[in-house]
């Protein structure tokens, strides 16, 4: 069996998938906590404290954390979302010791050195400013606080900066002790190793962990509205979206083909109608952003002024086509494309090891491909139009930067959208 999955005593899951043909393997520690479990006055504590798990340990000081991943030819890195944080690791099969000895140190004992905290604290400020020196990516934080308003779930992942400088070692240390604990914790590995021997290595580093944590997420409430900023810029940068599904929902594959059908690629209605057709845009697409209680289906486009007047009219066209009817042969497309993507992902080691993680945080179990397969096959082009309505009926988001005085106002949107 590929797939092999074990509980620690301290309630720790272990999971591994083995793949005899390659030479590498990838592994890492996800732990579910992210952006949408901190309070307003820590927000950012999440990503800050990813960050900080690489400046030091008892036995390790920075540069050596990096010194000797990358003596073995391997990496080191980490990722913090809405829903959780990655510390990920790939390497060549014989150095899965040390990854995992390094995974282990800093997830248990960093020192959190307050000269490096002051250091990171001033690196992530500069990440707060490039991002929003960036309307592209920015956009896409306002899009998400306007959708999800006043809650942790609309907060930036990056945090805060006012937030962010005022967070002391104490502060950091406190939420990594009261948020880290065992059974919110994956420790995933996929490639050449053998799952019994990976367990006993896990378990003789991972014995510093709390077993348990008091933490209680609050659920999300989607709200919608409308947030413009008005910058000089040669391009308007527009979001335009509404509520979605969760990863758990029924019609989660559906939306997925949906997505594919409307925004996923060059042959899409979105694609070939904005940007081939008509030159309105160089970008656009959809996106299907999902969560343990909520989700987001949204439209992105880069357009310039003059042409920007008449966008969102020309995109909201084309949801209310999908919402009438699908052809089989872009449901056959749409499904081909989803299928290759899933199957192609399997040839990466890394690509299986953060799937078998979010597939236990998600669903608590992890899902055969041929399963997954099976659901994206047996979408029919009815389903899609009855989700496209089910997602488009409710109230709007619009987040748009740059000239967008051309933009129609949030009430033309939502009066269509909402009929």
């Amino acid at each position: 069996m590929s797939i092999q999955q074990s509980q620690l005593a301290n309630g720790l899951t272990v999971v591994t998938d083995s793949m005899e043909t390659v030479e590498t393997v990838s592994v890492g520690t996800w732990v579910e906590v992210g952006t949408r479990d901190e309070h307003p006055d820590v927000n950012g504590v999440s990503h800050l404290l990813e960050h900080m798990a690489f400046k030091g340990t008892a036995r390790r000081d920075a540069y050596a954390i990096a010194a000797e991943i990358e003596a073995v030819g391997g990496h080191l890195n980490a990722y913090t979302s809405r829903e959780h944080t990655a510390y990920y690791a790939k390497v060549l099969k014989d150095d899965v010791p040390l990854a995992i000895d390094l995974l282990g140190d800093i997830l248990q004992h960093s020192v959190m050195d307050e000269d490096e905290l002051a250091r990171e604290q001033a690196v992530i400020l500069q990440e707060i400013h490039q991002a929003h020196d960036t309307p592209d990516d920015i956009v896409f934080d306002h899009f998400q606080e306007t959708a999800y308003h006043d809650q942790a779930m609309g907060r930036p992942v990056l945090g805060r900066p006012d937030v962010v400088k005022g967070m002391d070692r104490d502060r950091v240390r406190d939420y990594m002790q009261g948020h880290y604990s065992a059974e919110r914790m994956i420790v995933a590995a996929a490639g050449n190793l053998e799952h019994d021997t990976f367990v006993r290595l896990v378990e003789d580093t991972f014995d510093a962990l709390p077993a348990h944590a008091e933490t209680e997420r609050e659920p999300a409430r989607y709200d919608g509205g409308d947030f413009r900023e008005s910058r000089e810029l040669e391009q308007v940068h527009v979001v335009l979206g509404a509520q979605g599904i969760a990863f758990d929902d029924e019609g989660f594959y559906t939306a997925s083909v949906l997505s594919t059908i409307l925004g996923g690629g060059m042959s899409s209605r979105l694609f070939q109608e904005i940007r081939e057709k008509r030159g309105l845009a160089y970008s656009i697409y959809s996106f299907l952003s999902c969560y343990k209680d909520s989700g987001i289906f949204g439209v992105y486009a880069g357009t310039g002024a003059d042409e920007a007047k008449g966008l969102l009219t020309l995109v909201i066209d084309e949801i209310e086509k999908v919402q009438d009817s699908v052809t089989e042969e872009e449901l056959n497309r749409a499904r081909a494309q989803l299928k290759s993507s899933i199957l192609m992902s399997l040839e990466s080691t890394s690509s299986r090891c953060e799937q078998l993680a979010r597939q236990l945080m998600v669903f608590g179990r992890t899902i055969p491909t041929e399963e997954i397969v099976g659901h994206v096959d047996a979408v029919d082009c009815d389903a899609v139009s009855s989700v496209a309505r089910r997602v488009f009926k409710g109230t709007p988001t619009v987040a748009a930067i740059g000239p967008v005085g051309g933009l129609c106002g949030y009430d033309v949107v939502s009066g269509r959208l909402s009929k």
